[in-house]
This record gives C-alpha cells, structure tokens and sequence, in this order.
C-alpha cells in the first residue's frame, strides 16, 4: 500500500527523518535557493517549465497541464533509471516543489507507488522562505552576536575557524557568501550564491544554535561581495561586543600572502582588484602598486595597501563606531597552534 504523508514541520530534527530531500523544481529555481541538504532532481528542465508556463499564458491551461504532465512522467522516468536506480526499499525521500503542488505530487506519489515511503513538504519552497524571512527579516530580538575585529590581515577569519574547531557557534559571512569582503575578496568569476541561498545558508545555522550561548562572527560591512547580510543580523552585529585581534604588520603582510595566494597567481586578477581602488587612490599610488605587482613584489605591495589603504579605513570605521573592545587578543604568531589557543580562550570565557 502507498505511503504518502503531508510534512508541516521542517525544523531540523524533523527533516532527519528522511534520507533525502528532492526539490524537483527547475535547476534555475534550485540554485536560486534550496532547502538545506536538498538535491536537484527536476521534473522540468529550465526550458520545459519556460515551455508549459507559455502554452499555460497563451493557449490553455488544461493543454499545459497534458504538455507538462507529459514531461514531468518522462522525467520521473529518468530518474528513477540513472538517480534512484539504487536506493534500498527502506529509502524514506521527502519531496517539494514551489507551492507542493503539482510537480511535488508527481513525484511522490510515484516513489511511494515503488514503494518507498515519501513525504510532501505542505506549501512547498515557500513554506521553508516564509520561514528564513521571519527568522531574518521580520524578527526583532537581537542575536548574541560576538564581533571578532581586527585590521586586515590579523586573521580573523582564521580565528572563525579555530573557534568552530573549539565547539564554539561561529557564522562566517565570507565562507558562506564565497568573498573576503574586500576589493581583492571574490573567490573566482561567478561563484557568490544568490541573495536567497545565501539568506538560507546563515538561517540554517542559526536555527540549529543554542542562542543562550554567543555566536561569533568576523566584523563585516553590510554587503559581502554582492550578499547583503540580513536586517536581523546586520542590527545584531551593529549593537554587539566587539574582541580586537592585534598583531605586528609584518605578521599581517605574511599572513595575506597566504591568504590571497589564489589571485597572486593569477596577474590579470590581482590587476582588476587594484583597478577597483581607482577614485580611492591617487593615480600615482595606483601606478605605483601597479608595478609592484608587475615586479613580483608582494610583500611589499601586501603591507602598502595595509599602511596606505586599509589601516585608515579601518580606523575611520572604529571612530564611526565610537566603542572600546571588550577583549582584545594580541597574537605574535599566525600559526596554527596560536590560533587555537586563542579559540580555547575565546570559548571557554563565552
């Protein structure tokens, strides 16, 4: 006999119970933004959907359906030959569309006909956006947010990491929006996610912390890259305690050559990242960074932009923000071993 439950509840606990969770939307809508965990198993391809929402728009909407009813079978097929072909009778999916309609029901109906139990997330993707929303935009309760802050190159995303390692609540907004938050920040052409995932990503987490301890997360402004950081979090991050990493500059200029090792490699690059500093700099100091970059010299270059570029934007930010840190952690060393000392420190006194 067919099992086919309706699923209401989405929280995290509940969305353990099954072995998988397919979002058979189109790919375009899946890399837009998907549940967390979720897969990619669409009954309509990009073009199939722009197809069936034409006929739908112009001609009638019981021929889109027979169109679309046609390809979504023809697809369902598909996967259950190449994607399915394996899972064992105990495989437990759940399944979603848009609204958990149509496309959603499709599919499982037909995987609890093989005979899997399956469910049907109740208002499908939008039931889990409402949810992010709420979480991030509309709530008015502020985070327990701890900042970690420091001057560039005083490795505070390497922090983040070492906290993480300690058992300790971290969101990293540059890990999850893939840039360094900088003119030198992206991480290769094309890889931020969307606004939306991007959203998803940081709820997931939050919803899955125990918000009576802190959550640390790295000192950013309110876009990082092209993610802009939720209300909800960027107000939180506004009003929270701040801990200052201090470290000597040469320290700093070593460490971002590791850092930033991936677009040291790549000239064309590094020469776009300072060209995005045009307007900010004299042209003169362009040339000159320009050829320091040209001649391989970066180290030099590394602790010119921190002396002439991003230590004065930094302290104009701290003078804006007009408050003393509450801890401040000074670090001779970069190395792992100082860096986890720190985090153990860090966590241990949250």
């Amino acid at each position: 006999m067919p099992y086919l439950e309706t699923v209401t509840d989405i929280s995290p606990e509940n969305l353990s119970r099954y072995d998988a969770v397919i979002d058979v939307r189109s790919p375009a809508e899946f890399e837009d933004d998907h549940m967390p965990g979720a897969i990619s198993l669409p009954v309509l391809s990009n073009e199939e959907r722009a197809r069936v929402g034409t006929i739908y728009k112009q001609e009638s909407p019981f021929r889109a359906n027979r169109v679309g009813g046609a390809l979504v079978a023809r697809n369902i097929a598909h996967h259950l030959e190449t994607a399915l072909a394996d899972m064992p009778k105990s495989w437990r999916p759940l399944v979603y569309c848009w609204r958990g309609g149509m496309r959603s029901n499709a599919m499982a109906t037909i995987l609890s006909s093989v005979g899997w139990p399956s469910g049907v997330v109740k208002g499908g993707y939008k039931t889990w956006r409402r949810e992010v929303v709420t979480g991030l935009e509309h709530e008015d309760s502020l985070l327990p947010v701890r900042l970690i802050d420091g001057q560039t190159g005083t490795g505070k995303t390497a922090l983040l990491q070492a906290i993480a390692a300690a058992g300790g609540q971290v969101i990293d907004l540059e890990g999850l929006a893939h840039h360094r938050g900088s003119a030198f920040g992206d991480f290769g052409e094309g890889e931020q996610p969307a606004q939306r995932l991007f959203e998803s990503c940081i709820w997931d987490q939050l919803r899955q912390f125990d918000l009576s301890r802190p959550v640390f997360v790295e000192a950013e402004s309110a876009l990082v890259g092209r993610c802009r950081v939720p209300r909800r979090l960027w107000h939180s991050m506004l009003a929270a305690a701040r801990i200052e990493m201090r470290v000597p500059s040469g320290v700093r200029a070593d460490f971002l050559l590791s850092a930033y090792e991936d677009i040291i490699r790549d000239k064309d690059r590094l020469m776009e990242a300072l060209a995005k500093l045009k307007g900010l700099q004299s042209k003169e100091t362009l040339a000159e960074w320009q050829a320091l970059a040209e001649a391989g010299d970066y180290r030099a270059l590394a602790r010119q932009l921190m002396e002439r570029h991003y230590d004065p934007l930094y302290a104009r930010s701290r003078k804006r923000r007009e408050d003393a840190p509450v801890e401040v952690v000074s670090l001779e060393s970069l190395d792992d071993a100082a860096l986890k000392q720190a985090a153990a420190r860090l966590v241990s006194g949250a």
